[in-house]
């Protein structure tokens, strides 16, 4: 595959969490999704919606457990070269958490940027997951809460050839800086306020037919709802939410249609014979008048 195309390019979503099997009753309430266990390694298992593979599920590895890691979501996105392109992030001051490595279905490698965010670069082996254009049950959006979006910013641009595509000031909480691949925007983001606990981190939204309903259902399975539902820019409907095991995540649902306004009827012609019957009707009203 052309080298464009997959670079910088959102192509899996992981789960790593304390209690997998928790996890899996969980998600298909709130986002539709089905579970499957891959055929290569049935411990690790796959999120769908119908035939269409979302991302996988995996327990957290016992070290990363040890080093305080809590259960998270991670990204991975497309590069045509991951050994190159953990060189260039290291050159433009990431850390490398997990080297390059080959798995049956590619290499990746996991990093630190700048600020501390925590993300995975992808070369599928195979044709790559995701597009730039969401479905039901895929991921819709990302957003980097930093201490620096503006360096931030530069370093993803720089690596994954990102572009400028909007931004909204916010008052109070500063600038949100949005970005995609060249058509709309792909993610956004800003500096997080002093309030905002933990380090810098991606948030990653499920795209549902209801935010509403699914934070309803966040609740109702043990999760909870941080923040919303709420309206956005656009009249699209969002809540960042917090799963039964503590891995971040949010749902977005689109705005509603407008319902096309019905074209008014026209009035229809009146034909010779019922304007000859008018006019005269006009002479004879006329004449009593006299």
């Amino acid at each position: 595959m052309p080298a464009p195309t997959l670079r910088g390019r959102f192509v899996w979503h992981e789960l790593m969490t304390t209690d997998p099997d928790a996890a899996a009753r969980f998600y298909p309430g709130v986002t539709g999704w089905k579970v499957q266990a891959w055929e290569q390694d049935p411990s690790y298992r796959l999120w769908m919606t119908g035939s269409v593979l979302r991302g996988g599920l995996m327990r957290l590895p016992e070290e990363s457990r040890r080093l305080g890691a809590p259960p998270s979501w991670l990204m991975y996105v497309g590069v045509p070269d991951v050994d190159a392109s953990v060189r260039q992030a290291t050159s433009l001051g990431a850390r490398t958490l997990a080297p390059p490595q080959t798995i049956p279905v590619g290499r990746f490698a996991v990093l630190e940027d700048p600020q501390g965010a925590t993300f995975a670069l992808y070369k599928p082996s195979g044709e790559p997951q995701g597009s730039d254009k969401a479905t039901l049950g895929d991921f819709s959006w990302h957003e980097l809460a930093t201490t620096d979006y503006k360096a931030a910013w530069e370093f993803y641009r720089a690596l994954f050839g990102w572009q400028s595509t909007d931004a909204m000031d916010m008052g109070p909480t500063g600038m949100y800086w949005m970005f995609g691949r060249g058509a709309g925007s792909l993610g956004g983001m800003y500096n997080k306020s002093r309030d905002m606990a933990g380090a810098p981190h991606w948030l990653c939204y499920v795209l549902v037919p209801d935010a509403d309903t699914a934070a309803a259902t966040v609740t109702r399975l043990g999760g909870r709802v941080v923040r919303g539902p709420m309206e956005v820019a656009g009249g699209s409907r969002i809540a960042m939410c917090v799963d039964a095991q503590g891995a971040a995540f949010a749902v977005h649902s689109e705005a509603p249609a407008k319902p096309r306004a019905k074209p008014k009827p026209k009035k229809k012609a009146a034909r010779p014979k019922a304007r000859k019957k008018a006019a005269k009707r006009k002479q004879v009203s006329k004449k009593r008048r006299r």
